[in-house]
C-alpha cells in the first residue's frame, strides 16, 4: 500500500517558545520567524487529487508544526484577514478558517444589533 507523502515526516520535538509580539523585533515581518519556513512547503498545501486520509494526515502534521511556531497567532490572523483560500495557516485549515470567519461575522452583526437596540432605548 502506498504511504501518504508525509506519513514518515518527523516533526521535531522542539518546545514552543512563544514570544509576545511586543517583545519581538518590530522591524522584521512576522513570517521571518515562522517555523514553517524551515519545513517542506508541501506539508501545508494539498497536492491535486489528494486522498482524504492522506490530506488529514498531512494537515495534522502541518498543525503540529504550527503548534510550536512563535508567530502562529500572527499567521492565523494574516490568513483570516487576507483571506487565504488554501493550505494550513496558523494551525487552521481553509475549512476551519471559513468557520472562524463566519462566527466573527455573526458576532459583529449581533454586536451591531445590540448597539442599535441600546441606542433606540436611550433615544426613545
Amino acid at each position: 500500500m502506498l504511504q501518504p507523502p508525509h506519513s514518515s515526516l518527523q516533526v521535531a520535538a522542539v518546545p514552543a517558545q512563544r514570544v509576545p509580539a511586543r517583545e519581538r523585533d518590530q522591524e522584521a515581518p512576522w513570517h521571518t520567524e515562522a517555523v514553517c519556513r524551515r519545513d517542506e512547503a508541501g506539508l501545508f498545501f494539498a497536492p491535486s487529487k489528494e486522498p482524504t486520509a492522506a490530506r488529514l494526515s498531512r494537515e495534522e502534521a502541518a498543525k503540529r508544526v504550527c503548534a510550536r511556531c512563535p508567530v502562529m497567532v500572527e499567521c492565523r490572523e494574516h490568513a483570516l484577514l487576507q483571506p487565504e483560500p488554501y493550505g494550513v495557516w496558523g494551525g487552521l485549515t481553509a475549512a476551519e478558517r471559513r468557520v472562524v470567519l463566519a462566527r466573527r461575522r455573526r458576532r459583529e452583526l449581533d454586536l451591531k444589533k445590540t448597539a442599535r437596540v441600546t441606542t433606540d432605548r436611550i433615544a426613545g
